[in-house]
């Protein structure tokens, strides 16, 4: 139950992040909040290595995301980063990968 707990508590930025989608329009601004939200929990707990998971799933994402939209296979209306995609979701994915790293080293341990 104590591994539930902690997981659920390392996904709650996520979900507030995910949350706050369709009542903030103006990218720049959720990408600000995303990036107050993340300090925040890396405030309350940070784990080693967790920075540079974060960088690294920003990175890889912004790729990733690059890469499907400029195939067509995924599309946004928003496109606030490079005219392709919106801001935000890097943030948002730069800490999945923190909270997933979290998660699989409290199912391990």
């Amino acid at each position: 139950m104590r591994k539930i707990k902690h997981i659920f508590f390392n996904a709650l930025p996520i979900l507030v992040m995910i949350g706050l989608i369709p009542f903030v329009a103006n990218d720049y601004v959720l990408a600000a909040l995303y990036a107050v939200i993340i300090l925040i929990a890396f405030f309350i707990k940070r784990m080693s290595h967790d920075i540079f998971i974060f960088v690294f799933g920003f990175f890889t994402m912004i790729a990733c995301e690059y890469l499907f939209v400029s195939t067509g296979v995924e599309t946004f209306i928003r496109n606030s980063l490079f005219g392709l995609m919106p801001l935000w979701p890097p943030f948002l994915w730069g800490y999945s990968f923190v909270a997933i790293k979290r998660s699989v080293a409290l199912l391990g341990a």
